[in-house]
């Protein structure tokens, strides 16, 4: 499966133009992506937050080690 990627512009009309590297019958997939909308969801909702270590030079799950028991 060959993967063809490609931007344009939507005309006043809602219209779209684009040349395709594939021939005549051949049969493709279109997926339409809107590249420009605002309120897409954060990946990353934690960055930038201030964060406390609490213990940071307690041992870590230590009750979990069976060499330890």
């Amino acid at each position: 499966m060959e993967t063809y990627i490609t931007k344009t512009t939507v005309t006043k009309d809602g219209k779209i133009a684009i040349k395709l590297p594939f021939r005549a019958g051949h049969i493709v997939e279109v997926v339409v992506r809107d590249l420009q909308k605002k309120d897409r969801v954060n990946p990353y909702p934690l960055r930038g937050l201030p964060y406390r270590y609490e213990k940071p030079f307690e041992s870590v799950a230590e009750d979990d080690w069976e060499v330890l028991k």
